[in-house]
């Protein structure tokens, strides 16, 4: 069973910036894409960021310029950089990995901006 592992969250003023990690449990090359969905309080999960096998990444209009996403695969880990975080940032960041239809989840990391 594929496990995925998240770690980087917390609570950060508006303007700063967080890293988050996902930690897969087999080779990230197993998988056609991995990245991040978020889920604010009392909305849907929607995708953030994600990257695919042959390196092309993905954005929501609300993090281009500001997020950035990238893969260490010696570690079988996909990082998310999100700078200039705003409020509206605060959410449950959740890690995917998917081979085809089947999607793989963490267990989420809480992200939260306020001063």
């Amino acid at each position: 069973q594929v496990q995925l592992v998240e770690s980087g969250g917390g609570l950060v003023q508006p303007g700063g910036s967080l890293r988050l990690s996902c930690a897969a449990s087999e080779n990230i090359f197993n998988f056609n894409s991995l990245g991040w969905y978020s889920q604010p309080p009392g909305k849907e999960r929607e995708l953030v960021a994600s990257i695919n096998v042959g390196g092309r990444t993905r954005f929501a209009d609300s993090v281009k310029g500001r997020f950035t996403i990238s893969r260490d695969n010696a570690k079988n880990t996909v990082y998310l950089q999100m700078n200039s975080l705003k409020p509206e940032d605060t959410a449950v960041y959740y890690c995917f990995a998917n081979i085809l239809s089947t999607y793989y989840w963490g267990q989420g990391t809480q992200v939260t901006v306020s001063s």
